[in-house]
Formats: structure tokens, sequence, C-alpha cells
């Protein structure tokens, strides 16, 4: 599928590596909508990056949320061929420790947000993705998700985080498998230590040890390189079924 062709819905687009994937989109000659939680800074990038983009309050976990997004992109753009679900949430939450055991709440929510929301999306917008026309790679679209290294070496405190990107790490070959039958691609992306509003609120010098952990390059990632390969993984119609590390070869250690 060429970039410019493009019609993409981008959960957690308002910031981070979403913000990232939507304005390299922009960029190409695309269309996205960005479906975030996050009004005002959803709002300002629409004014920023123009008619090209529109902005939809949405709760990833909310089937009615995510139906009615979906239809505000179509009314908007015509069709969706494009999803790339950046949606989500990270805690570090020992099971136990001198708090107590860990909440069973705060697990369910973060299992709900990365996991369910992204299962969520995926089974909705492929519903619409279904009625496009075939591209000639006989295509109807592609589905890209977002996984983390916390998936294969989750550290101490991760055990929500670590089961719901496993989970999402798990869902791409079945579900690229079934949608196979469609011309709808399925991929995710596992990305290591990444510039994102997580990290934006530690000093600098915390940022940087961080960012020393990766062997090479020895810096945290930038969303425009995340966003990169979402490019490469639209571009190229042999991605599919996989799971792609973005990491700088970093295998994180047990704490």
């Amino acid at each position: 599928m060429n970039s410019k062709e493009s019609i993409a819905i981008v959960t957690g687009g308002a910031s981070g590596l979403g913000e990232a994937v939507v304005r390299n989109i922009v960029e190409q000659g695309g269309r996205s909508a960005i479906l975030d939680l996050d009004v005002e800074r959803g709002q300002a990038l629409t004014e920023e990056l123009g008619n090209q983009v529109i902005f939809v309050k949405t709760d990833v976990t909310d089937e009615l949320s995510v139906q009615h997004a979906l239809s505000e992109t179509i009314d908007a753009f015509g069709s969706i061929n494009t999803v790339v679900n950046c949606a989500g949430i990270g805690i570090a939450t020992k099971v136990l420790s001198k708090k107590g055991v860990h909440d069973l709440n705060l697990f369910s929510k973060v299992i709900q947000v990365n996991l369910v929301g992204t299962f969520n999306v995926i089974r909705l917008a492929s519903e619409k993705m279904i009625d496009n026309e075939i591209n000639e790679n006989n295509e109807r679209g592609v589905i890209i998700n977002t996984a983390s290294v916390a998936a294969f070496e989750g550290q101490i405190g991760q055990a929500a985080y670590s089961a719901s990107k496993g989970g999402v790490v798990s869902l791409t070959l079945p579900i690229a498998r079934e949608l196979a039958a469609y011309g709808i691609r399925v991929m995710t992306v596992a990305p290591g230590l990444f510039e994102t509003p997580m990290f934006a609120s530690l000093p600098e010098d915390s940022r940087k040890a961080l960012g020393a952990m990766t062997p090479f390059p020895s810096r945290l990632g930038a969303p425009r390189e995340y966003a990169q390969l979402t490019q490469s993984i639209i571009e190229n119609p042999m991605l599919n079924g996989e799971v792609i590390r973005l990491d700088g070869a970093i295998r994180m250690q047990p704490k």
C-alpha cells in the first residue's frame, strides 16, 4: 500500500508514538483520524495539521465509542484502510510489596486498555475494511499493533503490563491468518525504550542513563523512528503476521 493512500485511525494519536505516526502519515500525503481521550491535545493537532486530520475523543475499551470514531472517520474520508494501535497505559507494581498485594482492579485495568482495547479496535475496524476495494497487491488494509519488549523480558513490577503486551504479541498471528482471507495484514511492533510522555517527567540524567542501557544506538528511541517502521509495514505487502522488535538490541534486566 502506498503511504499517500493511507486512510488511518491511530489510537493514542494525540501524543508520543501515536502522534509521530499521525504526523508521518500526513507528511506522506495520507489522512488520519486521531482517536484519543486527550481532547485538548487532539484538537490542537488537528488545527496544526489541517484537513488531512480529524480528532475523535475515543475510549478504546468501549464498543460504542470506537464504533462512533470509525463512523466519523468514514464520514470524513470515505473509508479506512490503516489502523495503528498505540493507545496504552503502564504501571509499576509488585505482586507482593510492603504496601500489600497487587490490586486486582489495577491489573484488570491495564489488561482492559492495552489488550482488550487493542482487540476491540481490531475487530470493529476490520469489519469496515472488508468493504474496501482491493489494491494492486490484493490488499484491503493493514493493522499495526504496539506491544513492548516487556512482552518478552518483563521486569519486576511489570506483571500487568507484560501480560497485556504479551497478549498483543500472541494475538498477532492468529488474527493475521484469519484476516488474510480478506486481504488485511496484521503486524505488531515491540518498542524498547522510547521518548514518550511516560519518560518526559524524568530528569535529563535519568533519561540518559536509561538510553545508555540500549547497546546501539545508546539513547532513547525517537517516536519518528517508530513512525518510520509503521510506514515500512504499510508499504511492504510481505510483512504480515509478525512481531518486530524496535529496540536497539536491548534485553531488559530483572529490574
